[in-house]
Order: structure tokens, then sequence, then C-alpha cells
């Protein structure tokens, strides 16, 4: 009758691979990851049917079940697996077979942190970093560095610590960037394991300093009025004039050099026309940042 349903699944996000046509006429289910206490009754089940399957007598040791259950990150084919290494291990022997803890250890996927480098877990983890850090919790930033460094990924921390820098710490703590950027410099020289150091260091730093968003709001405001079109010429005192014939056309005429000016400072127009009275940068509540605005405020007669 011309009707056609399609039924599929994926380990990928939907929303990133899977053309919008499809999407826009399909309903999408996302499977959660079971809890351990979900998964153990499935691993005994396994634990039996193999059992009977080889006509041989079973026993565990107790936490068997327990450590596949955690150690299979939700995913109960990652759990059945678990449990057929085990019985693999067993294949030459004779009578009763014995799955003990120590030898679990040894045959079970260590998937309990999920992570794909290039999927939604990649992401997710990388995000609660960066909040955790910005949220000044330095216990919780700590852990998903742990399960970064753990997959392997050195770079994805590294390339995040040093945005935080500027992001998040930014001028609350200036120093922060030189900072975190020695400690990722020692990371990378050194390469793991030694690296989780220097960038435990780094984080723990960061996540405890205080905290100031000041430059990337006023930075991202003046580019939003930059793509608006905002922003005319340059004024004509502030134009280039070391080349022949600038004089001529009146540029760098009536320039004040701030130098020549008590406390460096000589109140003219920098900003373009349109832009007059624009302000984007709004001192941070901080010690540095309100240290700088009482200085100015009072170099430019403001208090």
């Amino acid at each position: 009758n011309g009707k056609l349903t399609l039924i599929a699944s994926t380990t990928e996000n939907p929303y990133f691979y899977v053309y919008n046509a499809v999407l826009s006429r399909s309903t999408v289910f996302e499977f959660k990851p079971l809890e351990p206490e979900d998964v153990r009754p499935v691993i005994q089940r396994g634990i039996r049917r193999m059992g009977e399957d080889l006509q041989r007598l079973v026993h565990w040791e107790d936490g068997v079940d327990e450590y596949i259950a955690r150690s299979c990150g939700g995913d109960v084919r990652k759990s059945l697996n678990a449990v057929e290494a085990l019985f693999a291990a067993h294949a030459q022997d004779r009578g009763e077979i014995e799955l003990t803890l120590e030898e679990t250890k040894e045959v079970a996927q260590r998937s309990a942190n999920r992570y794909d480098r290039d999927g939604d877990v990649h992401y997710d983890i990388l995000s609660a970093f960066q909040k955790s850090i910005r949220g000044s919790d330095p216990d919780a930033a700590i852990h998903y560095l742990a399960r970064l460094l753990e997959s392997g990924d050195l770079i994805s921390p590294c390339r995040r610590l040093m945005v935080i820098a500027s992001e998040d710490v930014g001028l609350a703590y200036p120093q922060a960037v030189p900072i975190v950027k020695a400690c990722v410099d020692s990371a990378n020289m050194l390469g793991l394991p030694e690296a989780r150091i220097p960038l435990a260091e780094a984080v723990i730093f960061l996540a405890t300093a205080p905290k100031s968003n000041s430059a990337i709001m006023a930075i991202d405001q003046a580019m939003a009025d930059v793509r608006k079109g905002k922003g005319g010429q340059v004024p004509v005192i502030l134009r280039d004039c070391h080349y022949g014939g600038a004089e001529k056309l009146g540029h760098g005429q009536g320039y004040h050099y701030a130098h020549n000016y008590p406390h460096h400072y000589v109140k003219q127009q920098y900003i373009p026309d349109d832009l007059v009275g624009k302000k984007y940068y709004e001192y941070g509540e901080n010690k540095t940042e309100q240290a700088a605005k009482r200085y100015w405020d009072l170099i430019k007669g403001e208090v």
C-alpha cells in the first residue's frame, strides 16, 4: 500500500548523523544505561545458562556478578561478553568451574566510564569538566579530569583548561593563564601517566581561584555588533599617519599622546561615531577588577 515503516538503532546521536528529512518523520527514543542492580540478574542467568550449555557445575565467588555489573557501564551486551570471556578462560578445565573475583577483574571490560572520543559522552564529560571548575567544585572537576585521562585523552583537558583560564577565571586572576600554560606544557612534555600531576594542579588551582567572565562577555558583545554592521570609520585622529600624504588627508591631526599627560591619560574619542557611549566592558565583582575600577574612576574624575 506504499507505506514504509523504518525501525533503526544507532550508538551515535541521531541529531548529528541522521538526515533532518528522516528525523522530522521519526520518533526518537533514547535508551539509558541500566543500573548495576538491573544488570546482575542477567549476569546470573548468563552464568547458569553457560554452565547448562557446557553441562558443567558452576560456582562463583561473592562479588563476581556485582563486579561485572559495575564494569559494564550499564550495557547488558558487555556484561554477557565478560561472562563468556570468563568461561573461555576455563575452556580446558575438567570438572566443576570456579569463577573467582580476581580473574573477573582481569577479563571484565573496563567500561564503567563510557567514553567515545568523537561522540556525545566525550562532549558531555568536557562540558561537566568546565562547568565544575566554573562552579568552583574541585572534587567534581578532578573526577571528570580522571575520566578523561583514564580514556587516554590528554589533548582535550589541556585545551579546555587553557580556555577556562581566560573564560571563567579571566581578569579576576590574570596570572591564571601563564600558570595553567606552564602546567599544560609540563603535562605534554611528560605524557601519561605523569601528566596527571600538573593537570590536577591546574584543575584545583582554577576551581579554587576567583572567577570573572567580564572579558568573554565584552568581546562577544563587540563581535555581535560587528556582525550587525555597527562601527563606522575609524576616527580621523586615530588613523595611521606614518606614510606620505597622510597629513594632507588630516589623518592623526588632533591626536593627543596619552603618555604626555598626567597619569598617562587624556580624554578623547577612540570608538567610532555610531558607537559613542557604548560600553562593552563591565568591571567584575572581584578584588583585581574592582581595584582597577577604583583607580580609573579616580584618574578619569568619575568618583
